[in-house]
């Protein structure tokens, strides 16, 4: 059994040797991405380099968690050395935010769950949350501040993309405290000076995961033995891909996957 890294560069550049061949000097992305081989297919093609053993205590559909989604809110969270020590609040808790609000938990953080959908925000208390926040409800920046005894998060991952979130996740972190941006989408407006420069704060971007962090995620999730199987709300087979991807657009489920049978 074995799950895969989901891109495929050229193999040989600077880049692809660290096993970050989604950041292939030459561009070629042979597998994975938008283009190629893909998913929603009983069989697919992918260069061996890719692959990695599944260990014996995950399932496939764990695997096929941490290979993307789940994957990338751990790498975000290792990025910024996240320990017990630390209050993360996690924006967005859709599959990604979702997984990292797990993993967080995993690693031994008080984590602050923020999404304006009732049934994520009830899926990330079931994940381990401490606090959950519905920025459509309240001030997401001053109930984080209110939950830390003014100070804010020492941490926090934006996984939504959206602009406001990509605003607030710096608002309310406490000075020297550290963000990580996870989530695609639009710009956003971003006071420097107060927000970055006056708290000496450290900003990073994580896109995936090499190759080899893939290895130590997977790891990771058999050592804590943190809940995977909670992530998935719903699965689906492969005849059932219009409902699947009308319920994906919804926009109110946690990981959703495919079975194939």
């Amino acid at each position: 059994r074995v799950i895969c890294h989901h891109y495929a560069g050229c193999g040989v550049c600077e880049n692809c040797a660290m096993g970050y061949e989604q950041l292939c000097v030459h561009g070629r992305i042979t597998f994975g991405g938008g283009t190629g081989h893909g998913a929603n297919a009983d069989y697919i093609l992918v260069p061996s380099r890719s692959l990695v053993l599944l260990d014996d205590e995950l399932s496939f559909e764990e695997g096929a968690a941490i290979s993307c989604g789940t994957g990338t809110a751990w790498n975000g969270l290792k990025k910024m050395d996240v320990s017990g020590r630390d209050t993360v609040a996690v924006f967005g808790q859709g599959p990604v935010g979702a997984s990292g609000t797990l993993s967080a938990k995993a690693m031994g953080a008080k984590v602050i769950a923020v999404d304006v959908v009732p049934e994520r925000l009830a899926l990330a208390t079931e994940l381990g949350a401490d606090h959950v926040i519905n920025p459509s409800e309240v001030d997401a920046v001053e109930a984080i501040r209110e939950l830390t005894g003014g100070l804010g998060a020492t941490a926090t991952m934006e996984t939504s993309g959206n602009p406001k979130a990509r605003q607030q996740v710096l608002e309310c972190l406490r000075p020297f405290g550290r963000c990580c941006y996870v989530g695609i989408g639009g710009p956003a407006e971003i006071d420097f000076n107060r927000d970055v420069i006056f708290k000496v704060a450290t900003i990073f971007g994580s896109w995936t995961f090499s190759k080899s962090e893939l290895i130590e995620i997977e790891r990771f999730f058999v050592d804590t033995k943190a809940p995977l199987h909670k992530l998935i709300t719903h699965r689906y087979r492969l005849d059932q891909a219009v409902e699947a991807f009308k319920e994906f657009d919804g926009a109110t489920t946690g990981k959703c996957v495919f079975i194939m049978e």
